[in-house]
């Protein structure tokens, strides 16, 4: 008779298991997790380097466009990490198979791992092939790659998280649509993705400093181009202490079954 499985310390293999699950989800349906993504940001591309006149335009020392660039790709990365674990938990209480996740002797910092990291790794994936695709237009060079790294993994990783406590709360999809609609999207187009917050009013100047969009889009570009309108290694703090917030309130919610559980 075969003996019971025993777990001591991290379940390496309930973990691979859902990240590999996480991963499988967005790569079945690539045209919608991977080419759609790209489609959009050559379409932003397309608007501003066409339509409002960017090849001609300079912010600082640097042509427009090549300043736009790793904003648009940052944006994409970090919007499918957010639509990676929303999408896959809401859809999970939905179906009601919410069970096959809770049920496998996972604990609460091996779900939310599993999950972040599937979803982070949807992001960097749609950010590398973002990025391919817009150097065929705009030349992308990398002054730093230590900053492009750490903010891109940050980044996707602040926005799974966000995700997920997203997709735990929601009851809906209308809830998710909500919290895109009211929260993501407009801090998004408030990070100076578009734009230098230079050239905002000092009021607004100082309120960017408290999004922490801001600091993925700016930080990431400054990996990208060396400019910047903040602190990049201040940045990165930031973005650490919001990170580790919003697991410790994933950790809190999955432990105490908050509307996973009945």
């Amino acid at each position: 008779m075969p003996e019971p499985l025993q777990i001591n310390g991290i379940n390496t293999i309930g973990l691979f298991t859902l990240v590999k699950r996480e991963v499988d989800r967005f790569i079945n349906v690539y045209t919608q997790t991977i080419v759609a993504p790209v489609i959009t940001t050559l379409l932003f591309y397309t608007i501003f380097a066409l339509a409002f006149g960017g090849i001609a335009r300079q912010v600082g020392d640097v042509p427009f466009l090549e300043f736009l660039a790793p904003g648009l790709i940052m944006m994409t990365m970090v919007q499918n990490s957010f639509a990676n674990t929303s999408s896959s938990i809401v859809i999970s209480k939905v179906q009601g198979n919410i069970v096959d996740i809770l049920l496998p002797p996972l604990s609460p910092f091996e779900m939310l791992s599993g999950f972040i990291i599937g979803a982070v790794l949807r992001g960097l994936l749609v950010g590398l092939v973002t990025g391919i695709v817009v150097s065929i237009f705009v030349p992308i060079t990398i002054h730093s790659v230590t900053l492009v790294v750490a903010y891109a993994v940050l980044g996707t990783m602040l926005l799974a998280a966000l995700g997920m406590a997203a997709g735990v709360w929601s009851e809906k999809f209308d809830h998710i649509a909500a919290v895109t609609n009211f929260i993501v999207t407009p801090l998004t187009f408030l990070s100076g993705t578009f734009y230098s917050i230079s050239s905002l009013p000092p009021m607004w100047q100082w309120m960017a400093h408290y999004n922490p969009f801001f600091y993925m889009i700016d930080g990431f570009r400054a990996g990208f181009i060396g400019q910047s309108d903040g602190d990049p290694f201040w940045g990165i703090w930031f973005l650490i202490g919001i990170n580790l917030a919003l697991v410790g309130l994933i950790y809190w919610m999955l432990r105490s079954g908050y509307k996973i559980k009945s």
